[in-house]
């Protein structure tokens, strides 16, 4: 089940606790690839993928935004790059706290977060796909009428 809102500006997202839980699923299949591809990680389980995924999202959710925010002299000198070593610091914190998790050194945990990265985008896409399918599929008349003025004046009028 697809559960997705207007956040307004024609961008859509998750919402609520099924959202949640899509983010959950696509990020659990994600931490799964990524321990198939990369021997410097171990996932023990399934379930350990789960808790590993949510941890993760939390992380994202609470400590990430504080970390950007401390970092963001950094992130500004080096053009936003520094931000993959903020995903790296997530995913070495995930890793102390999920048991039966474990990312060996700061570069494996960089790459980690670079193929979690790559593989959220790639599942996601089926969702990107469709939400362009339709916003280009609307009818027209949804859009909204600009023609008219609120004010009453035309647009041709000088106003002192």
């Amino acid at each position: 089940m697809r559960i997705i809102i207007n956040n307004g500006n024609g961008a859509k997202q998750y919402a609520g606790k099924w959202g949640f839980l899509a983010r959950i699923i696509v990020m659990t299949l994600a931490v799964m690839l990524v321990d198939w591809l990369l021997p410097g990680v171990t996932v023990t389980n399934v379930w350990t993928a789960i808790i590993t995924a949510v941890v993760i999202a939390l992380l994202n959710n609470f400590i990430r935004p504080v970390l950007v925010v401390l970092t963001l002299p950094f992130t500004l000198v080096s053009m936003g790059l520094f931000l993959f070593v903020v995903n790296a610091i997530i995913i070495a914190l995930a890793s102390s706290l999920v048991p039966g998790f474990s990312v060996q050194g700061f570069g494996n945990a960089l790459l980690f977060s670079l193929l979690l990265t790559a593989m959220n985008y790639v599942l996601e896409l089926p969702n990107k796909l469709l939400a362009k399918q339709e916003y280009e599929n609307r009818p027209p008349s949804s859009a909204p009428d600009l023609s008219t003025d609120d004010e009453g004046f035309s647009e041709y009028e000088e106003v002192d």
